[in-house]
């Protein structure tokens, strides 16, 4: 399977971006699907999580009433829709599956997509 992550950009605080992660060569039926991010500075972070249909959702703190994340599992697509950002928000936004359902541990992800950047100026 590729994942392919894609709706990056540059945004001015209190904007919005949706993100969206797509499964090729495979699918997102019988996955936890998992966003996660590299800050500058930071290690990779969970920022959310999606399980199969969307009856598990996992926030981080940091993003808690802020992002919302959904999917469309017959298109194989998982979206991260993040509202009222922030400068602290920028970085690279990964998407992953795995099959630990709402797993904050990048560990129990074993497919990864490459990644968009996130640019939130202030």
């Amino acid at each position: 399977v590729q994942l392919q992550a894609s709706g990056g950009g540059l945004v001015q605080a209190g904007g919005s971006l949706r993100l969206s992660c797509l499964a090729s060569g495979g699918s997102f039926r019988s996955y936890n699907v998992g966003w996660f991010r590299r800050t500058p500075g930071r290690q990779l972070e969970f920022v959310a999580s999606f399980s199969e249909f969307g009856q598990y959702k996992r926030y981080g703190d940091s993003v808690m009433g802020r992002f919302t994340v959904s999917g469309d599992i017959a298109e194989n697509t998982v979206y991260l829709e993040m509202n009222s950002l922030k400068p602290e928000d920028t970085g690279v936004y990964y998407c992953a599956r795995g099959k630990a359902v709402g797993s904050k541990s990048s560990d129990d992800y074993y497919d990864w997509g490459q990644g968009t950047l996130v640019t939130v100026s202030s």
